[in-house]
């Protein structure tokens, strides 16, 4: 065909493109809402990011010219530019880990028609010489039978492209585009470029690990004993045995002794980690064992003075990050007197005074 009617083409397309340039910008929040939704009520996934966009015009032209055109001209096909545009819409799910990526592409067909599914990481795993980005890539439009809801009434008319990827994909992919000519560059370049996405495969491999491995320390049961207690003792009746649970105090292994004793609090990751390099600082090589006798011999007499500071003091909080402090100062008082600040200690101090038996 002339140039003469690739122009016609181009600019046919930039007509259509603005007249329903805010239906796809409304098609395209859509799709985001709908997944989010999705993707909030599905057990184990975890998402990093989710964005979409409606792609640039001059981007649709360059794409066209760039995969299309040659062939398409070369066989005198009649063609318009906007049939080949199929990621007019295209959304973005960056998933925590690789296992991920086909938990979240089963969810979303399980909700939208699928028009085509591109596999990146078998594409690139089938040859030795190819390097680059792997990841989900699917063609999706909404199904006929959705089309009464809210929703997929605004997003029907209009496929989409979405791309399921990893954290470590997303980081490779915006590092890969920025390689020019890939195709063509020298063999040792290549060579290098290839042991870069080696790296970040590997990353990703690793990462999946770790958060198996931790997963499988947490859920991990200590044993219990049945050691008759005092009264002072008697929220430790099933305590974890000290003998059961090695040397290393760290985070894996403090939150099995703190959730034994605080069954209902949530743990949060950093301050986990905080409260725990506060003891190693306090008390170099300190174990789990060694802590673990020291919240059971001393837990019952704080959680009594907890009690008492709570109803001398409503509004104020002792969560059980103070609860192990104050065990923790009661165990040992010289070893762990930074553990509370001056106020707190001679409060506790002048109550343990007034109920020592």
């Amino acid at each position: 065909m002339s140039q003469i009617d690739l122009e016609f083409e181009e600019s046919q397309f930039r007509a259509f493109y603005a007249d329903h340039l805010p239906q796809l910008q409304a098609a395209c929040a859509g799709v985001i809402h709908t997944l989010e939704q999705l993707v909030a009520a599905a057990p184990g996934i975890e998402v990093s990011k989710l964005e979409g966009r409606v792609k640039d015009v001059e981007e649709c032209i360059r794409k066209f010219r760039r995969k299309y055109r040659a062939a398409l001209e070369e066989s005198n096909t009649p063609y318009e530019i906007q049939p080949w545009i199929t990621d007019l819409i295209g959304v973005r799910v960056v998933c925590l880990y690789e296992d991920e990526l086909e938990k979240v592409a089963q969810l979303v067909q399980s909700h939208y028609a699928v028009i085509e599914v591109t596999n990146k990481a078998a594409a690139v795993e089938s040859t030795e010489t190819e390097f680059g980005y792997k990841g989900l890539h699917l063609d999706l439009r909404a199904k006929t039978s959705s089309k009464t809801q809210a929703e997929s009434a605004t997003e029907a008319p209009w496929p989409f492209e979405l791309q399921i990827r990893t954290i470590i994909q997303d980081s490779w992919s915006v590092l890969d585009h920025k390689i020019k000519y890939k195709k063509s560059i020298p063999g040792q370049l290549k060579r290098r470029i290839n042991v870069l996405s080696a790296l970040f495969e590997l990353a990703d491999r690793e990462f999946l690990q770790i958060r198996d491995a931790t997963a499988a320390e947490l859920l991990q049961a200590p044993d219990e004993t049945a050691e008759p207690a005092t009264e002072a003792q008697q929220d430790a009746l099933q305590a974890p045995k000290a003998s059961a649970l090695g040397s290393e105090l760290n985070a894996f292994t403090f939150l099995k002794i703190a959730n034994h004793f605080f069954k209902d609090f949530e743990f949060e990751a950093s301050k986990v980690d905080s409260f725990v390099a506060d003891i190693q600082l306090w008390q170099p090589g300190m174990t789990r064992s060694q802590f673990n006798e020291l919240l059971r011999h001393t837990i019952g007499t704080v959680k009594r003075y907890k009690q008492h500071f709570e109803e001398q003091n409503p509004q104020a909080s002792f969560n059980p990050f103070t609860v192990m402090r104050h065990c923790l100062y009661l165990g040992q008082k010289g070893q762990f007197r930074p553990a509370l600040r001056n106020v707190a200690r001679q409060a506790f101090e002048s109550w343990l005074q007034e109920n020592q038996t």
